[in-house]
């Protein structure tokens, strides 16, 4: 079979893009305030448990699949499937994670231009000495505005695939090899600054001392699903990474040690906006609007606020860029497995999410009225149904066909830890990992 030429010039290269990849709004934005509204520790104790039942197995089969095709998703799922006298078929698998990394990024590009917005707004010190409902009316205006959506969608979008269309070690490699230290290093600053708040204490109190009885159902499968999606398993992007994974690294601590960096970056990040929140005496339960209405409230009414919510909204963009990059390197994979040019590759790929896009950024204005599924509009359906279905669908997938359907000897070399390693990962995803993804793709249709 055709093998892809490029690979991550070292394993810390490998790390970094995973990480890289996993790490964005789902552990700066959708963390705090799904754990807000799940008990803070309690929800947080269940999210790392399944993590390590969930989330590091399937992330494992994913990139086993791709390190043993080294081509792109659907080149490698259909070769590797034909190997094992398997249905040709699943090679759409690659296609549909394709499908649903278009969706997301198409959604993630929109909030990310938020960002763009706020640090821009932070910088000039719009939130200072303004009321909550001036920073609530100012969030809702802008979401009204749709040249500005869409200025901010393009160029939050044009900054990804310039990156991406420099290739893997030009471009992605070397920009998470720059990004991702300066990520970590301003979230521990913005964590030294919460150890000032008078919330700190409240803060640690909140995620780290859990209320057994906080543990209720709802709690359980919002931790699975958050899980998911926060290691961005179950939509190829790994496979991909995966192909171009150094020949001598270990994946399994490699998948252990991006989980480390992920679990880390939503820690980090709660410590910081939860000691602001319950410095300003706020409620951690506020939701979505946690992020772009709560946290400006609050920063304003704190020393040096304007600076410190800049550092905040700057971290934010930096998280969201090295995400985006990576989730658009395996829709660019693709294509390029069908012989294109990843210059024409890139493009295609940025056109059509930019296009798509568009559909989310004008959901609060022109479209708002636009509600073609169970009363939601365009931004709803695509922020929900690709993260709560597709993701645990393609996850399903990918481990029902490394558990199940691989040969033995294949997935052995590609997982790197012998013939007795290979069973315990087998035994966990085969009774462990797959019914609790199909407890998760369940609660997303239901």
């Amino acid at each position: 079979m055709s093998k892809t030429l490029e690979r991550w010039g070292s394993k810390r290269a490998f790390i970094l893009a995973v990480t890289g990849a996993a790490v964005g709004l789902g552990n700066i934005w959708r963390f705090p305030y799904i754990a807000g509204e799940n008990g803070g520790a309690a929800f947080l104790l269940v999210y790392i448990a399944f993590v390590l039942l969930l989330g590091i197995p399937v992330m494992m089969a994913e990139i086993l699949i791709g390190r043993a095709g080294r081509q792109g998703p659907m080149q490698a799922l259909g070769a590797l499937a034909a190997e094992a006298g398997a249905s040709r078929h699943w090679r759409w698998l690659g296609l549909f994670g394709a499908l649903t990394v278009f969706c997301i990024l198409s959604f993630y590009s929109v909030v990310s231009g938020w960002s763009i917005e706020f640090l821009v707004a932070s910088i000039n010190g719009h939130f200072k000495g303004a009321s909550a409902a001036e920073i609530g009316a100012g969030f809702e205006a802008f979401l009204a505005n749709p040249r500005l959506l869409i200025f901010n969608h393009t160029l939050f979008l044009l900054m990804t695939m310039v990156v991406v269309a420099a290739g893997v070690a030009k471009g992605l490699e070397r920009l998470n090899n720059l990004l991702m230290p300066l990520l970590y290093g301003l979230l521990l600053l913005l964590a030294v600054y919460a150890s000032t708040t008078s919330g700190f204490g409240s803060a640690l109190a909140w995620l780290f001392v859990p209320s057994f009885d906080a543990i209720t159902p709802s709690v359980v499968l919002h931790a699975m699903g958050h899980a998911f999606f926060t290691l961005a398993v179950g939509a190829c992007a790994l496979m991909a990474y995966g192909a171009y994974m150094p020949d001598e690294q270990s994946l399994p601590k490699a998948a252990v040690a991006v989980a480390v960096l992920d679990i880390s970056v939503a820690l980090l990040a709660g410590i910081a906006i939860f000691s602001v929140v319950f410095a300003q005496g706020m409620d951690p339960a506020d939701g979505p609007g946690l992020m772009f209405v709560t946290l400006p409230i609050a920063f304003s009414e704190l020393p040096w606020g304007s600076l410190w919510l800049s550092v905040f909204f700057l971290l934010l963009l930096l998280a969201t860029w090295t995400s985006a990059i990576n989730l658009a390197e395996p829709m660019v994979a693709t294509l390029q497995g069908f012989g294109w040019r990843r210059s024409v590759s890139t493009a295609v790929v940025a056109f059509s999410v930019w296009s798509i896009g568009l559909l989310s950024a004008l959901s609060f204005s022109t479209l708002a009225d636009f509600r073609p599924l169970l009363g939601r509009n365009v931004f709803e359906l695509v922020s929900s149904i690709p993260p709560d279905i597709f993701l645990p669908l393609g996850g399903l997938l990918i481990a029902i066909f490394a558990a199940w359907v691989l040969p033995s000897d294949t997935a052995i070399r590609a997982l790197g830890v012998g013939d007795r390693g290979y069973r315990w990962w087998r035994g966990v995803v085969r009774w462990v990992s797959i019914p609790l993804t199909l407890m998760v793709l369940l609660s997303g249709l239901l």
